[in-house]
């Protein structure tokens, strides 16, 4: 990842991050690489080294992974908001040091942790002499599983330059996702602007404070901003691209983000933890059908679920079976339509209810429900039934509070209207608190 510092050093005095209303430049960037270069060689850190690494959005943390990265590591981001809980992640990936950053983005330690690690595939890795990155899944599905990238290659993609762009890194450096945007914003010598709270307010004020001009968010982030009204309370013109992924965006809020931003290019992506983000194309009749691939990307459907090619894929599971076949595609697990050259995501087939042997997909009874008045969220999951297997269960957020059967009523009779009847929702729960995790996105489960 020499080229990234080289680049960087080529513009030393444009705005790298703006970070709690500091500014830090390239230059700077790349003499604090240096500096913390110097910081882990001191400390004993050598290649080859399983590296944890503690922090939020910082330009710090940011300068520890590239100076950890050109020390040939194996870095294991991790958050105060991790989707998997800290011990859990580092008995899979071991860890030789722990990297901790304090709550304003500084440095506060550097420790040696000696927490073994006999994963043949990580053993294999570091014969490489290249940087590796860990990272983990949420485990919403069974247990976490550990990820190992070689992370000169995630960065590979992004060796073309681009034109720089001042953004919000939305997801979370423990995310695919978040490591993603933040290697495309900086590999182009765009500005990242980072947000301590990731509420639709703090969002919101940052983009308008700091004129940012690409918006990467969830479809749950977007329902939400819609709801809260947010887009008419802040000086939003300057964005000029809002991305859209990780998860399927109803057609309800999709249309009132674009009627909200009439302007703004709205592009839904596609990406998994373990081939990595491909190149898509939203069509531009405004629904939810993209065309994907890019260089180093194949796809194909296999029995209405897409696989994928990639050449930017991890190097395997540290703790699960082998993900790709013998010809190096991966099952996604996500069911999609195909018109052409264009796919629609109907869901994930781990997220289907089956009633009665009738498939339901959560996002189409989701789209129904929000648009229903009062309505400000809604979660769609199966619940066991004696007789039919599964029923569906809507989980609502209100925009204001009302008694559950009025709710009910109005949620029944939309769906009635709309859906066949097995789809319509037995149950509706009403929520206390949000339906999305950390990453901002959906969680579908059975409420406590």
């Amino acid at each position: 990842m020499d080229w990234l510092i080289e680049r960087f050093a080529g513009a030393p005095e444009r705005t790298a991050f703006v970070h709690e209303g500091r500014t830090v430049t390239y230059g700077e960037v790349v003499t604090a690489v240096a500096g913390f270069d110097a910081r882990l060689a001191e400390a004993g850190v050598a290649p080859g080294s399983t590296v944890a690494v503690v922090g939020d959005y910082s330009p710090e943390v940011f300068c520890v992974l590239l100076a950890l990265a050109g020390r040939r590591c194996v870095v294991v981001p991790l958050t105060r908001a991790s989707v998997v809980e800290e011990q859990v992640a580092l008995q899979v990936s071991g860890c030789d040091w722990y990297v901790e950053f304090d709550d304003d983005g500084a440095l506060a330690s550097i420790e040696r942790r000696d927490l073994p690690s006999d994963n043949p595939l990580l053993t294999e890795f570091r014969t490489r002499r290249a940087p590796g990155l860990v990272l983990f899944s949420s485990g919403t599905s069974g247990a976490p599983k550990g990820m190992l990238h070689d992370l000169g290659r995630v960065a590979e993609k992004f060796r073309r330059q681009r034109r720089p762009v001042v953004a919000v890194p939305f997801l979370m450096l423990d995310h695919f996702g978040g490591i993603n945007t933040l290697l495309a914003i900086t590999s182009s010598l765009g500005t990242v602007v980072t947000v301590a709270d990731r509420s639709v307010t703090a969002i919101c004020s940052a983009i308008a404070e700091h004129r940012v001009q690409l918006l990467p968010a969830t479809p749950s982030f977007l329902t939400l901003l819609m709801a809260s009204g947010a887009d008419r309370e802040h000086d939003l013109s300057s964005l000029t691209r809002i991305t859209y992924g990780t998860e399927v965006m109803p057609q309800a809020t999709l249309d009132r983000v674009r009627a909200a931003f009439p302007g703004v290019v709205l592009q839904q992506t596609y990406g998994l933890s373990e081939v990595g983000v491909l190149r898509s194309e939203s069509r531009p009749d405004g629904s939810l059908w993209m065309r994907l691939g890019g260089a180093g990307f194949e796809t194909r459907v296999v029995d209405g679920v897409l696989q994928i090619r990639s050449e930017f894929a991890m190097v395997g599971y540290l703790n699960a079976p082998p993900a790709f076949d013998a010809e190096g595609w991966f099952d996604t697990h996500d069911e999609v339509e195909v018109d052409g050259e264009w796919f629609r995501v109907l869901g994930r087939v781990t997220d289907l209810v089956n009633v009665g042997g009738q498939k339901v997909y959560p996002a189409e009874v989701e789209e129904v429900v929000l648009g229903v008045d009062n309505v400000a969220d809604v979660a769609v999951h199966g619940e066991r039934h004696a007789l039919l297997g599964q029923v569906v269960v809507a989980t609502v957020v209100l925009v204001q509070p009302e008694p559950v059967e009025s709710v009910k009523k109005r949620v029944r009779r939309a769906c009635s209207g709309q859906l066949a009847a097995y789809k319509v929702p037995v149950r509706v729960v009403l929520s206390d608190g949000p339906l999305h995790s950390a990453r901002q996105k959906k969680i579908r489960r059975v409420p406590a």
